[in-house]
């Protein structure tokens, strides 16, 4: 089935609240209407499996590796329909043209992607995707302190709160990375 009008789906929050497994569920709903779905990912994304997008609690999905925006536009093979992109805040700035070029040919665009980094602050190209898109869901997940809802990723470096002069990008999982709430999300600044 072909969309006559593209489109942009931002799935974004904090680590831990269901991105991926949300674009699994769109991209496996997508290819039961018999629609062409092709599925990227950052090749830096290596906690699971290198050819797959794989959610925290183990689904996946096939997934091409690529090392810039670039490779996704000049992957698209004819036919295509629905693009999904996991992880697109690791991507250059040059995904917000791949992404709108696609959704300009008639794609449905499905991106996931922290909307905030470990410090709480705007993740990369995600607060330009949020604003372009047509439909954005944030979800949330559990604070790991309180078991209220989660919007932040807390960096651990020994089991403390990471430093505000940390590095941005550090790939890692549970080992590192816990969700939580407003109140309970710590940055460090001295």
């Amino acid at each position: 089935m072909e969309h006559h009008v593209g489109s942009v789906e931002v799935i974004c929050g904090s680590m831990f609240c269901g991105k991926t497994e949300e674009l699994i569920r769109r991209l496996r709903r997508a290819r039961i209407a018999k629609q062409q779905v092709q599925v990227f990912k950052p090749i830096i994304d290596n906690r699971y499996n290198h050819a797959k997008v794989t959610s925290h609690s183990g689904i996946d999905v096939d997934a091409r590796p690529v090392n810039d925006s670039q490779e996704i536009k000049d992957s698209i093979v004819e036919g295509t329909t629905v693009v999904g992109v996991d992880e697109v805040q690791f991507f250059d700035p040059g995904i917000v043209g791949v992404v709108e070029d696609l959704a300009e040919q008639g794609l449905r665009v499905i991106i996931t992607g922290l909307d905030t980094d470990f410090r709480g602050e705007p993740f990369g190209c995600m607060p330009e995707l949020i604003a372009r898109a047509e439909r954005v869901d944030k979800l949330h997940a559990i604070c790991m302190v309180c078991g209220e809802a989660a919007s932040r990723t807390q960096r651990l470096v020994d089991g403390k709160p990471a430093h505000y002069n940390e590095p941005i990008v550090v790939v890692g999982a549970q080992e590192m990375y816990e969700a939580r709430c407003r109140a309970h999300h710590e940055v460090p600044r001295d």
